[in-house]
């Protein structure tokens, strides 16, 4: 779904009693800081202002978007998560470094969610240029760190549910 003139970071979270017994990894690619920064900041706003305890919050730093597929399986083995969120930033450059990059990531932690049995929600932004990331890390569209939260709280309370 396009975000072109539209702000999605407007969620209308439901009610998380259970939330504050929830343990979180959130993972945070240092490549385009001002961007990635931007997305764990909300994220963990977010978490926090829908009962989730700040101790429960671990926050780690990658080198870049690809290693977070490593990083989040290294979390998921402690078996201390009810979900990993992964923040990255892909921008489009002159070469097809992207295109593979974006892939790999993609692909990568759609994997995790099959072999694990805990959410790893995909915060990863790929954009043409600097403008839409920043944009879309607390710009005019919002910021998708705020989502990732959003979606990281719902898929918990679903599985709980079931």
């Amino acid at each position: 779904m396009s975000t072109q003139n539209r702000n999605l970071s407007d969620n209308h979270l439901d009610n998380y009693p259970n939330a504050k017994k929830w343990n979180f990894g959130v993972l945070t690619a240092e490549w385009n800081p001002e961007v990635t920064h931007a997305l764990r900041d909300a994220a963990v706003k977010l978490l926090q202002e829908n009962g989730v305890n700040p101790e429960h919050i671990v926050s780690q730093d990658v080198p870049g978007s690809f290693e977070l597929i490593h990083g989040a399986k290294i979390m998921a083995e402690t078996g201390r998560f009810d979900a990993i969120i992964c923040f990255g930033c892909i921008i489009q450059g002159e070469t097809r470094h992207f295109d593979f990059i974006a892939q790999g990531v993609t692909q990568g932690i759609a994997d995790l969610n099959i072999k694990y049995n805990i959410p790893f929600v995909f915060g990863v932004l790929t954009t043409n240029d600097q403008q839409q990331a920043l944009d879309r890390a607390g710009g005019k569209h919002g910021n998708k760190g705020d989502e990732a939260a959003a979606a990281a709280l719902k898929m918990i309370q679903l599985k709980q549910s079931l």
